[in-house]
């Protein structure tokens, strides 16, 4: 039986490799590090729409169910969210990485934002926080900002602080479960619907891939994997960044005989060449193809 340190060498010794294999701006896997570093409340069905525009967009049309996913690229490869709840009217985005954007979704739907779900500090994912909770218009207290307790001093404008365990209540929902993912920074959160089977992992966990280690230790990234991997497989996984095409590259050189990851990649390829999201994921599709979900199960690795 392999222990959990050897796990975790293996993982990072995959980190590297991947590092090495990708730019610094590309690449998803998380850096090696050697340090060890000692590392809570607010108040279905689901369709997911679609946008093409970078820092604008134009969403193909859906119904309207229960809970409603709004997915918009941003910034140069990341994705926004909106979460709609009809019945309610409650509307969270999923971190906040153009501000800009952010509003035109709203708009154009006719939503008015009542939440934001901070999966981390980086400012990728928290720069547009102060803008959307004080923008024209806008009383004081009409938006919640929710965040990792962990990292509360570096969310701009946090009113509501979670933690593992935690449930975030939202709309007629049964809420969002809260989960640390710590190992990208070390107060990393994701936020779980378990009636919608979504997960909203920022960048924990990316298709084929997961975030570079910039502050946490390998034991705990691979706890949080391993947390992660645990989810029912038809979990759609929701990552903030479009790297899967050069995620599926590296795939492909450490675990070549793996025939599903072989016709993944394929599909991927054909996918970012129509210029096609190749986000939300599946649990049971990263569990079978996603080397860093794969360290302790594929002969190969």
């Amino acid at each position: 039986r392999i222990s959990v340190t050897m796990l975790s060498r293996r993982l990072v010794a995959l980190a590297t490799l991947h590092l090495t294999s990708t730019s610094s701006t590309g690449a998803s896997a998380f850096a090696a590090s050697a340090r060890s570093v000692t590392a809570r409340a607010m108040s279905g069905s689901t369709a997911t729409t679609t946008s093409d525009a970078s820092c604008s967009s134009s969403p193909t049309a859906s119904s309207a169910p229960a809970l409603e996913v709004v997915q918009f690229p941003c910034l140069d490869d990341n994705y926004g969210y909106l979460l709609h709840d009809a019945e309610t009217g409650q509307t969270a985005a999923v971190d906040t990485p153009c501000a800009a954007t952010i509003e035109k979704e709203l708009a154009k739907r006719g939503w008015k934002l009542t939440h934001v779900l901070n999966t981390h500090h980086h400012h990728d994912h928290t720069g547009g926080n102060l803008d959307l909770k004080t923008r024209e218009g806008q009383a004081d207290g009409e938006v919640t900002i929710v965040g990792p307790a962990n990292e509360r001093e570096k969310i701009p404008g946090i009113d509501v602080v979670v933690g593992e365990g935690d449930t975030v209540p939202f709309g007629s929902t049964s809420g969002a479960r809260v989960m640390d993912v710590g190992g990208h920074t070390l107060g990393h959160i994701a936020y779980y619907f378990p009636e919608a089977q979504k997960v909203f992992c920022g960048d924990a966990l990316f298709a084929l891939g997961c975030g570079r280690m910039f502050e946490g230790t390998p034991r705990q990234f691979w706890k949080s994997l391993r947390n992660l991997r645990d989810l029912p497989d038809e979990t759609d996984v929701y990552c903030a960044h479009e790297y899967t095409s050069s995620n599926a590259k590296f795939a492909l050189s450490v675990e070549p005989g793996n025939q599903e990851l072989v016709d993944r990649a394929e599909q991927i390829m054909e996918m970012r060449a129509r210029n096609e999201p190749t986000v939300p994921s599946k649990i049971g599709e990263e569990k079978r193809t996603n080397p860093f979900l794969r360290v302790d199960v594929s002969e190969e690795i």
